[in-house]
């Protein structure tokens, strides 16, 4: 789940096919993705929003930085999933956040994915158009 060393605590945070390796340390609330500050990464402010969420959830905006690296899915499940993985750091690294957290929705996985192609139908549930004559 989340594994904490002296410095830094590390927690995986997962969302359709995005997985992101998220790293959370005491610090001045630098957030980085893949190397690149997040603002920069998310374009979308929506995306941006769902990143700060777990520092405001328990009020500790500025104070952690963070250092992620995602691959896989969209913008937006990469986003879910730095999220997810935040959320799961804070409440690693002290046990009285993990309800709030929790109440909020944020260390619950999404488990909803893509369902795969079925054989005799051109989607996953869709079917061909049915002609009687």
């Amino acid at each position: 789940m989340a594994t904490t060393t002296s410095d830094k605590t590390y927690a995986t945070g997962k969302r359709k096919n995005a997985v992101a390796r998220v790293y959370v340390k005491p610090g001045t609330g630098v957030i980085t993705v893949n190397g690149r500050p997040y603002d920069k990464y998310f374009p979308r402010a929506a995306s941006q929003l769902l990143v700060q969420q777990p520092f405001e959830m328990i009020e500790v905006t500025g104070r952690y930085d963070v250092d992620a690296n995602v691959a896989g899915g969209g913008l937006a499940a990469q986003a879910d999933s730095v999220r997810f993985g935040i959320a799961r750091a804070l409440a690693a690294m002290d046990s009285e956040r993990r309800s709030p957290l929790k109440k909020a929705g944020l260390l619950t996985r999404d488990a909803r994915k893509k369902e795969r192609k079925k054989y005799g139908r051109p989607g996953a549930r869709k079917r061909y158009q049915y002609s009687k004559r």
